[in-house]
């Protein structure tokens, strides 16, 4: 993950200049079809796990780290079924833009790494 501005309007006001040590994905094309609540997940989960801690104190995004990976365990049926859909595309994608493995490895692993179960219960 890198160091970056995003290059679409922000809606509360220009971007400022990004510090030292915050990662943050790239952005992700709209043509992908990505749901933009994951998205919006995936650039959370980036900047806290990913950020120093001269950007942000770790025990208060260990927290939030713990909440999102249990809002997501909560996943199932079609939402589950999509969010694969989603971060297979994602993988893809970064791998087709030739983008650092780590960021790969990040799509590829994620549900696991956050404890969603491979199949959903019904």
């Amino acid at each position: 993950m890198h160091d970056e501005t995003h290059d679409e309007e922000d809606p509360c006001g220009p971007p400022g200049e990004v510090p030292e040590g915050a990662a943050v994905l790239p952005l992700i094309p709209r043509e992908l079809g990505i749901h933009p609540l994951l998205l919006a997940v995936l650039h959370a989960v980036v900047f806290l796990d990913g950020s120093s801690e001269d950007v942000l104190n770790d025990a208060a995004a260990n927290e939030a780290l713990n909440y999102l990976a249990t809002y997501l365990q909560r996943l199932e049926g079609p939402d589950l079924k999509r969010i694969r859909e989603d971060m297979a595309c994602l993988a893809d994608f970064a791998k087709d833009q030739k983008w650092p493995q780590e960021e790969f490895q990040f799509f590829k692993g994620f549900l696991e790494d956050f404890g969603v179960k491979a199949h959903s219960a019904q």
